[in-house]
């Protein structure tokens, strides 16, 4: 399957991206009808672990999705199993400096490019001849997140090295970083020039930058704003959300009897 993602980029529209917390195959296999254009599981803070990603992405594989992954740190053992196990992008957390960022792409793409070491279970048929290997340095996305003022002041050298597609954004953590409360849907000026920022530094370079999103009105406007993937929520939010409203609504209609 073609990255659907590289497709929507080179097209100039935004990616709207689901997001797994829930470590379930059936979880996996509703969202990935539901119409997003790609999918990530969640290993950092999700309830995730490397089987269960591997199980969401089988239940995924019958659904025009591209499947992703968070991993839980810039670490190249678990780099390399996800995208062993069919990850299309990679999203690695607190990326604050160049170096970090030269060591995310390292551990993403093999030889010459990067060291990602060769053996993609579930990407090829074991005893037959594959063009995987020969495409994956193209196909694979590298997605560091900044989210720190680290890696605000270091962004034009994390940003020049080569091989990335762009940033993801944690709202959450970049907000604490600055002294404010951990949330997604941020309209403090001092955040919001600090998006500007990575939105001219990406278009200058031809990158592209996704955030995290609490609510589709807020992915909307970033999608305005110039980001070219928004993440909605997770599995479980959006559940305890559509429970809590039906509860509401039930409770508001029932004339006092519920």
């Amino acid at each position: 399957m073609a990255n659907k993602v590289k497709q929507i980029f080179a097209s100039g529209k935004a990616v709207v991206n689901g997001w797994l917390a829930i470590p379930s195959g059936f979880a996996a296999e509703t969202m990935a009808q539901c119409g997003f254009d790609s999918i990530t599981v969640d290993l950092q803070h999700g309830v995730q672990d490397y089987l269960s990603l591997v199980e969401c992405f089988q239940a995924m594989a019958a659904h025009p999705v591209t499947v992703m992954a968070r991993v839980p740190w810039n670490e190249p053992g678990i780099i390399g199993k996800v995208l062993d196990a069919g990850a299309y992008g990679v999203i690695a957390p607190m990326i604050n400096t160049r170096e970090q960022a030269e060591a995310f792409v390292s551990a993403c793409k093999y030889p010459p490019m990067g060291t990602r070491s060769n053996g993609p279970i579930r990407m090829v048929v074991y005893g037959q001849v594959s063009s995987y290997q020969q495409t994956a340095n193209d196909e694979t996305l590298c997605l560091p997140m900044i989210e720190t003022r680290e890696a605000v002041a270091n962004l034009d050298s994390i940003l020049d090295v080569p091989g990335l597609a762009g940033v993801y954004i944690g709202p959450s953590d970049l907000g604490f970083s600055h002294g404010l409360a951990p949330k997604l849907d941020r309209d403090e000026p001092e955040i919001l020039a600090i998006y500007e920022r990575i939105l001219r530094a990406c278009d200058q370079r031809g990158l592209k930058a996704g955030i995290h999103c609490g609510s589709a009105s807020y992915a909307a406007r970033a999608i305005g704003m110039g980001f070219r993937l928004v993440s909605l929520m997770n599995d479980a939010s959006m559940m305890a959300m559509a429970a809590r409203g039906a509860i509401a609504q039930t409770r508001k209609e029932s004339n006092g009897l519920a």
